[in-house]
């Protein structure tokens, strides 16, 4: 996969937060080169966050965010504010662009201590200092730059670059060996993307590939075929979520089982806690509400997995009444009344992102588990799931 057609869930996000006019757009322009933003003298020409993948050296792929300012007024202004601190969910690294010929204000104060409430790596770039008589030298996280005059703007990059950590998670790389087989079961039905697999199926691939590993790809119908005629034991077999029941019923235990849905849980870093969420199924009762939620938006099927299948077999398994709300996109929705989060694989969604979501749920005390775990739960193969994580297989038994 080249550095261009790396998704946007892998790339890291930069955001870029202030008061309006503080120089916010200016900055983003000169940083990347581009005219990505609309620049004027009008405080709040930015009224949404504006998104941008792109290539910027030497950092590489990464989207570049410009929010809306923070000191915005009126009811207007409040849903625009709000929008701007809601990027901070999404946001890697943040730039706080602050009017150099003001200094900090309140709101710059309080967005300083919302970046370390959410442990999100920031710097803080007084634009602008092309106005004064001298600009102090970069130091820590603080540098004097000019969008009019350029100075100092390939230092912010170059600072920008040192505050990026180097991104060493790996999809299943780490669990083989060069040589292993990988027996991939990809099911193709009304809902899966035509011409294409999706996400977390190409990233296992890329990774299986780079460890000088073997992947087979086949639908559910053909793993015992293809089993059969391998000449060599496969050291795992990864499979789609929604035939999970049919494939652990195929494959020989001696042989590892898991699902993407799990191992983007583990790439997400969020696999123990949504561990724990897929045991809180047994204990729902009649009349808990359920909510399941979807990073992305897409086109529903009949036989969708979010909204037909999901709340099927968990109605099925606990044999309770149950009610189900449903979120997709960047909507997230209230929690107040859920007893339980199912959540899809999150590929859509970048860490930070997930990770907000994950920890909005327990800040609510409302257990979060994913699409994955929640089928094996259900079909009884939940401790076989993990197999290729003997220390995860310990919180099952808690």
């Amino acid at each position: 996969m080249g550095l261009n057609n790396v998704a946007s869930a892998e790339r890291l996000h930069i955001g870029f937060f202030g008061k309006r006019n503080a120089g916010k757009s200016s900055l983003v322009n000169a940083i990347t080169g581009q005219q990505l933003s609309v620049v004027s003298d009008v405080k709040g020409t930015t009224t949404d966050p504006v998104k941008k993948a792109m290539e910027l050296l030497p950092l590489g792929p990464v989207v570049v965010v410009d929010t809306p300012g923070i000191d915005d007024e009126g009811d207007l202004g409040a849903l625009r504010v709000e929008k701007a601190k809601k990027a901070l969910d999404y946001t890697d690294i943040a730039i706080l662009v602050v009017d150099a010929t003001v200094g900090l204000s309140r709101e710059d104060n309080e967005l300083i201590a919302e970046f370390q409430a959410k442990k999100t790596p920031f710097i803080i770039a007084y634009n602008k200092s092309d106005l004064l008589k001298e600009a102090p030298t970069a130091k820590d996280n603080v540098i004097y730059v000019s969008a009019a005059d350029g100075h100092n703007i390939n230092e912010l990059k170059e600072m920008l670059g040192r505050f990026s950590a180097n991104n060493e998670r790996k999809v299943v790389l780490d669990l083989l060996q060069k040589g292993d087989i990988v027996v991939l079961v990809v099911p193709i039905d009304k809902a899966a993307p035509k011409g294409r697999l999706i996400m977390p199926q190409q990233m296992t691939i890329r990774d299986i590939l780079d460890g000088g590993a073997v992947s087979v790809v086949c639908k559910e119908d053909e793993l015992a075929s293809v089993l059969s005629c391998l000449n060599k034991k496969p050291k795992m077999v990864i499979t789609d979520s929604q035939v999970f029941g049919k494939v652990a019923a195929i494959v020989p235990e001696d042989i590892l089982l898991t699902s993407f849905s799990i191992l983007m849980a583990r790439y997400k870093g969020n696999l123990p806690t949504l561990l724990k969420g897929a045991a809180k199924i047994d204990k729902l009762r009649d009349g808990d509400k359920v909510l399941i939620a979807e990073g992305c938006t897409h086109h529903r099927q009949c036989e969708d997995i979010g909204t037909v299948k999901i709340p099927g077999w968990l109605t099925k398994y606990t044999g309770k009444k149950l009610e189900f709300k449903f979120s997709s996109g960047t909507e997230f929705s209230d929690l107040s009344d859920v007893a339980l989060v199912v959540h899809c694989g999150g590929c859509m969604l970048n860490e930070k992102e997930m990770g907000s979501r994950v920890a909005k749920s327990l800040e609510r005390e409302v257990p979060i588990t994913n699409y994955g775990l929640a089928i094996a739960q259900m079909h009884g193969i939940l401790k076989r799931s993990l197999s290729p994580f003997e220390d995860l297989q310990k919180i099952i038994l808690q």
